[in-house]
């Protein structure tokens, strides 16, 4: 007697793509809520130290940030090689540093305003006395936290 058999193949079946344009739409819109695009150029040189004992930031949201270079190169034609202190797009003295933080503070919610930090980004060339003029400006408004941005690295390459 013969014997029949059905032929079947051991093969997995085709994977359904018919979900895929969904997923790639739901992350596309994940990372456009998600991502921030920074806003201000930079308009000095920041060449920032390098040290060793490093702590991150984590809370972006209660942060003021302060650059502090040489005008970049477009710049220095213009304005000489003297550091200048930007403030947000601008080029600003060491008197607008007080009313700048003033303003920005003004903005951050009320639960976070105690919690704000001032972060200096100095690029390592500059001379300390504009560093201390800078400090010297936030003591006269009352902001004592203040943060120096470097990279993590050996300190002694400075």
């Amino acid at each position: 007697m013969m014997k029949i058999s059905k032929k079947t193949s051991n093969r997995l079946p085709a994977i359904s793509t018919a979900s895929l344009p969904d997923i790639v739409f739901m992350l596309l819109f994940f990372f456009m809520t998600v991502t921030t695009i920074k806003d201000n150029t930079l308009l000095v040189d920041n060449d920032l130290p390098n040290a060793d004992q490093v702590k991150k930031l984590t809370q972006k949201d209660r942060l003021i940030e302060i650059f502090v270079g040489k005008p970049s190169k477009e710049l220095a034609s213009v304005l000489g090689d003297e550091p200048k202190i930007q403030l947000d797009d601008r080029l600003a003295q060491v008197k607008d540093v007080g009313p700048y933080v003033l303003s920005e503070l003004d903005k951050k919610p009320d639960a976070v305003r105690n919690l704000v930090t001032v972060s200096l980004k100095v690029d390592k060339n500059v001379n300390v006395g504009i560093v201390s003029d800078i400090k010297e400006e936030l003591r006269k408004v009352n902001l004592l936290k203040v943060n120096y941005t470097t990279y993590e690295g050996n300190s002694e390459k400075n």
